[in-house]
């Protein structure tokens, strides 16, 4: 295989393949959220080694895009959503690829599904009776999504119903103010209720909305507190920001985690999500894990991307491999 799949910088490239998830948190260490630092210049130099050196060709990028299907969180957030999109979206989940190119491809013992579907609160119940014998996971955006302002209680309230609703996962929303101003205690407090009220089995997805946070320093403190506080995920964005998912914000981000894991042996999964559209993006950010935390965080209970138009653009590639010809992207309907 190409050089992406080297050794990654971290000594957590050993670790076992399929780390148990689950993170039960810490208390809060204010002095190593000071001591987080972020090198930008060191940062942008590291994520153009990333998209200038590594690649894959052939049969090796259509097997790294088949585990990236596995690990899209397959979303629809919009203000026009219906049952009946959720209920397509979910089709789409189901079968992610047309059953030619499947056949095509020899990869019918797979059964190749997506890593969950996210949707808002509402369609929960949909989604997870669409999905009913699937074992494939709804995730629910809460806590005042995107803005994350709401009150408290009524932020809680919302997680609470989703999970009575059948979410099996909870994509929360921090307030960035918290961030700006450095009031970590009330960060951590709100991430760690969040959590209680998720109760057992359900994992919490912390979005840092990273496009309001200002600096990369801050990245990584709000990443280390949403840890300590027992986020399960952390999450680079809404998806509504003005700026959304980027490399150097991820690498800032996965990095937090490598400390975590390395300081407490606790796996924190990784999700980027808003502006993720191609294939070619889809496999920069499986370079990023595969070299700063290793192969164990190319799986989908540490790994995921938000995204829906990403399936597009990657069963377009597939077909591409197997028949030599692009095809238009109405062939690939998404819901």
């Amino acid at each position: 295989m190409s050089h992406a799949s080297t050794a990654s910088h971290s000594s957590s490239a050993s670790a076992p393949l399929h780390l148990p998830v689950g993170n039960p948190g810490l208390p809060l260490d204010l002095d190593w959220v000071a001591s987080v630092t972020a090198n930008s210049s060191a940062i942008e130099r590291r994520v153009q080694t990333l998209t200038a050196r590594r690649t894959v060709k052939k049969d090796w990028q259509a097997a790294w895009l088949l585990k990236a299907i596995t690990c899209i969180d397959l979303t629809t957030l919009s203000g026009d959503d219906t049952a009946e999109r959720v209920r397509r979206l979910c089709a789409k989940a189901r079968q992610p690829l047309k059953p030619e190119l499947v056949q095509a491809l020899g990869i019918t013992p797979l059964r190749l599904t997506v890593g969950a579907v996210c949707v808002y609160h509402t369609f929960v119940e949909t989604a997870v009776q669409a999905l009913a014998g699937s074992g494939i996971p709804v995730a629910a955006v809460s806590t005042g999504f995107p803005a994350g302002l709401s009150p408290l209680a009524e932020r809680v309230s919302e997680i609470r119903r989703s999970v009575e609703a059948g979410a099996r996962e909870i994509d929360i929303v921090i307030q960035r103010g918290q961030v700006l101003t450095g009031q970590w205690q009330a960060l951590y407090d709100e991430v760690a209720t969040f959590k209680q009220a998720c109760g057992p089995g359900v994992h919490l997805k912390a979005i840092l909305g990273t496009g309001d946070l200002m600096t990369l320093r801050n990245v990584g403190r709000a990443s280390v507190v949403a840890m300590m506080a027992g986020a399960d995920f952390i999450k680079t964005s809404t998806g509504k920001e003005a700026v959304n998912a980027t490399l150097p914000v991820s690498l800032v981000m996965a990095r937090a985690i490598r400390q975590y894991f390395e300081r407490t042996g606790i796996a924190v999964g990784f999700k980027p999500a808003g502006g993720l559209r191609t294939a070619k993006q889809a496999l920069e950010w499986m370079f990023l894990m595969r070299e700063e935390l290793g192969r164990a965080w190319l799986e989908p209970h540490l790994f995921r991307f938000g995204a829906s138009g990403m399936l597009t653009d990657i069963e377009r590639q597939l077909e591409h491999h197997v028949t030599g010809r692009y095809s238009a992207a109405y062939r690939q309907p998404m819901a």
